[in-house]
């Protein structure tokens, strides 16, 4: 597959035939996927592999109380766990609101679950002063978590970025024995899609890029 096909076609996998990812692809995958740049390229990126179902079931009910939080300011009409708009949903909705499937199911139904963690003792977190949630640290694992999406893609298989069971922080590490000093950065389900998504709905150049500055006229050719 050409690179600019898998970049258009790549998309949120959750669910899933149940063929097995096998370890020979996965790493391949991470082999290919490794490539990814980080701050000064300190590579303090780490990736647990999960396969044991106790273990991917325990990650589903880690996710569960921020899964509901979720489902509950949205149904009010809020952008979910937003750092900037307060919520104004209350205690007694959320424990009122089951959790969505989407977010709590595809760690019990993927084949794999990948947990992604980054050292932060080697990151630059050039915002850490700024009064702000802090995203810089990101740069230096993200790029490889999404080298890992597309990787898995090329080779017939698919997941999504997720990040619900964070919320919950201190469970994901007891579980998986995580080192106090890395940031649990992205858990991702992996396994053979049930459907392959070929056309994926985006805004377009116009509407995302602008010249010279962010109130400048749209970029367009």
């Amino acid at each position: 597959m050409e690179l600019n096909e898998v970049m258009r076609t790549t998309f949120s996998a959750r669910d899933y035939t149940g063929e097995e990812v096998p370890d020979e692809v996965l790493h391949d995958i991470l082999d290919n996927a490794r490539f990814a740049p980080s701050g000064g390229n300190r590579q303090g990126n780490r990736v647990i592999i999960v396969r044991d179902q106790k273990m991917r079931d325990q990650i589903s009910k880690i996710a569960e109380p921020p899964a509901k939080i979720y489902a509950a300011q949205r149904d009010a009409g809020e952008s979910p766990w937003n750092s900037i708009v307060p919520s104004e949903v209350t205690p007694q909705q959320i424990e009122d609101t089951p959790p969505l499937a989407m977010l709590i199911e595809p760690y019990r139904n993927a084949s794999v679950v990948l947990v992604f963690a980054v050292d932060l003792r080697v990151v630059a977190s050039m915002d850490k002063e700024l009064d702000r949630i802090g995203v810089i640290s990101g740069a230096s694992i993200y790029p490889f978590v999404w080298n890992v999406i597309l990787s898995a893609r090329q080779a017939g298989f698919g997941g999504t970025i997720t990040t619900v069971p964070v919320a919950n922080e201190p469970k994901v590490k007891e579980l998986l024995h995580i080192p106090e000093d890395y940031a649990v950065s992205a858990l991702v389900p992996l396994g053979k899609p049930v459907k392959q998504l070929t056309k994926l709905s985006r805004k377009p150049v116009e509407e995302i890029a602008t010249r010279g500055t962010f109130d400048g006229e749209p970029f367009k050719i």
